[in-house]
């Protein structure tokens, strides 16, 4: 969906009154989408470098095609973790009774909590500048995999 136009012209007594509301918040749905995909792409990678420290993994090309993540237009949240038919993901994750809980996926988002605040807020301060904001929004459907999202 490109940036709407929507410039409301109201004339009351010579004074005119444009609003530009569904600019301003198509501008910053698209940028909150824009910094959740950016999140989503530093915390994946360094999700596939602590699962490649694991016993085996360290060449192991399932690792880039497990692990996923997905930036929802409509929900407009971030999902990020380990693909429902992965032979190990759910089970690395939550651990079973032969499998110790490893918690890859909540370590690696625990563990940096300040680098995501500091890509979401370099959005945010673009809510400022429209120019910057149209040049960091990007408006593909956000979902990342093996293809080096």
């Amino acid at each position: 969906m490109p940036m709407p136009r929507s410039v409301t012209r109201v004339n009351k007594n010579g004074v005119k009154f444009i609003s530009s509301v569904d600019r301003v918040k198509y501008t910053m749905a698209e940028l909150e989408r824009a910094a959740l995909k950016d999140t989503a792409k530093f915390l994946r990678r360094r999700m596939v470098d602590k699962l490649k420290q694991l016993p085996g993994m360290r060449r192991s090309k399932r690792i880039y095609s497990s692990t996923q993540y997905w930036v929802r237009r409509r929900e407009t949240d971030l999902q990020i973790g380990v693909k429902h038919d992965s032979w190990y993901g759910a089970h690395q994750e939550l651990g079973t009774s032969r499998q110790p809980r490893r918690g890859v996926v909540r370590n690696t988002v625990m563990g940096n909590i300040d680098q995501i605040r500091i890509i979401q807020g370099q959005y945010l301060k673009a809510i400022e500048d429209e120019n910057r904001a149209r040049g960091l929004i990007n408006e593909e459907e956000g979902v990342g995999d093996e293809r080096g999202d």
